[in-house]
């Protein structure tokens, strides 16, 4: 391990000279140029804050720190100059209602434009909430904020596949107009799709459903979907190399996490992570026990993971994707109460318990957080009429839950979970499975003209037969 001392506003920094390359540009190519600064020990780093040098170094580190404002525009700053891809990340999973602005302006003055685009893009969902302040961005920023397109609570509910003949037009997927309080038609899924009991997700702008179930045995779904919300069309793709239904679905960098299922109604234990560039499947590490459909959700750019333990034990893991392990992170035990449902906001991870003796109408929910590694049970109980809060989506700062009756929407603020707006409710029954798209404006069309549409494309070999 090469030791570099790093001299930055007069403090000095000891540090490993094999971390700096690993994560900065700036210093792989300056240890690589032959200059004379490639083999002194100690090196002057010019124009930087040394409060910004530290929170990179921390990051280089592996931890995952809360920055003030006055630290992110520090660390915004060492980020463009040292090239930290990895910072980047931290300061992209930071974004939140209180610093998006701050985080929006300082990746415009540096020329971080991955930053600079996901700060938009949160800017524009939360839009109604920040009027005040956005009068006093620069015309050019606020006009292209306004360029993009606000994600939209999409929700499907549980079909099995269609029979080919018979075009069965409530396999619909809809999306809410929050603005006219209705729900509208984004056509139907595939026939040959199922989306009874299986794992959907979304990741890039496309929702991908993978596994599901056919008929009262539940045979298992051999073929997966895409729905790619800028083209608006479908396409199928390989499923995993252990098929399996009742399966947990997570996007994450690029990729599709498979997490449990079951298969021939046996529960199964394995974990695959499909590479979207690539199209391949790989097995990554199991979890620790066989597991159908585990609550899990992301939080902080991480994935984790809920399992059941006897008795009255419900614990969370970490999934490193980088290291391909599972890591134990806390385990919260109540009696004849287990974690069924988990949304992460910010820092904090909420978990939503069945009631005593099995009391699915009216749940509990705890949160845990991350920095602190404290629990906290939130005031009161949560009506779940209908499995609604088991469909709880995340945008900004509010909670979406969704049944017939309607659609809730609760604000997150300081472990408190507080009903703002009710919305139409969607008509379909069974499970739900919700998620939010940026969808391109569209003309509305009618049930008639619905009905008159072409079924969508079931797979390759369809085609095929149109080429």
């Amino acid at each position: 391990m090469a030791k570099l001392h790093v001299k930055v506003e007069g403090t000095l920094f000891d540090t490993d000279k094999d971390l700096l390359v690993t994560h900065s540009e700036y210093f792989r190519a300056l240890f690589e140029s032959g200059m004379k600064e490639s083999t002194q020990d100690e090196i002057h780093l010019q124009n930087l804050g040394a409060l910004g040098f530290l929170i990179t170094l921390r990051v280089m580190e592996g931890e995952r720190p809360l920055l003030t404002c006055d630290e992110i525009v520090q660390a915004v700053e060492c980020a463009a100059f040292l090239h930290v891809e990895i910072l980047t990340k931290h300061l992209v999973n930071l974004i939140d209602s209180e610093n998006c602005l701050v985080l929006y302006q300082s990746a415009s003055a540096y020329g971080l434009l991955d930053l600079f685009h996901a700060a938009a893009l949160y800017i524009r969902d939360i839009y109604e909430y920040l009027e005040e302040e956005l009068d006093f961005l620069p015309s050019d920023l606020l006009e292209y904020v306004d360029s993009l397109l606000p994600c939209k609570l999409v929700a499907v509910g549980a079909h099995t596949p269609a029979l080919e003949f018979l075009q069965d037009v409530s396999r619909t997927m809809c999306y809410l107009n929050e603005k006219e309080n209705c729900w509208e038609s984004l056509g139907c899924i595939p026939d040959e799709a199922s989306t009874f009991l299986a794992g959907v997700a979304t990741l890039g702008n496309k929702v991908y459903i993978v596994g599901g179930a056919r008929g009262a045995n539940k045979k298992v779904v051999e073929r997966s979907f895409c729905y790619d919300a800028d083209n608006q069309s479908w396409s199928d793709f390989d499923s995993p190399h252990q098929l399996r239904y009742e399966v947990t679905l997570i996007g994450h960098e690029g990729h599709l996490y498979a997490i449990g299922g079951e298969y021939e109604r046996v529960p199964i234990a394995s974990v695959e992570k499909y590479c979207i560039s690539s199209e391949t499947w790989t097995f990554g590490k199991e979890l620790p026990q066989s597991a159908a459909g585990p609550p899990a959700t992301k939080a902080m750019g991480r994935i984790f993971i809920c399992l059941w333990k006897p008795l009255d034990t419900t614990i969370i893991y970490e999934y490193e994707t980088m290291k391909d392990d599972l890591i134990p992170v806390t385990s919260l035990k109540r009696v004849q109460s287990y974690g069924h449902c988990m949304v992460g906001h910010r820092d904090n991870l909420y978990i939503m318990r069945n009631g005593p003796s099995d009391d699915f109408l009216r749940c509990s929910i705890e949160n845990f957080n991350l920095t602190t590694q404290q629990w906290t049970t939130l005031p009161g109980q949560y009506v779940n009429s209908k499995g609604a809060l088991f469909t709880a989506v995340i945008r900004g700062d509010s909670v979406f839950t969704l049944n017939r009756a309607l659609t809730l929407i609760y604000k997150v603020d300081n472990c408190t979970w507080k009903p703002t707006k009710e919305k139409a409710g969607f008509s379909k029954g069974g499970q739900l499975h919700t998620f939010f798209l940026r969808l391109p404006e569209k003309k509305e069309l009618t049930v008639n003209q619905l009905n008159k549409m072409p079924r969508p494309l079931r797979s390759k070999s369809d085609l095929r037969s149109l080429t």
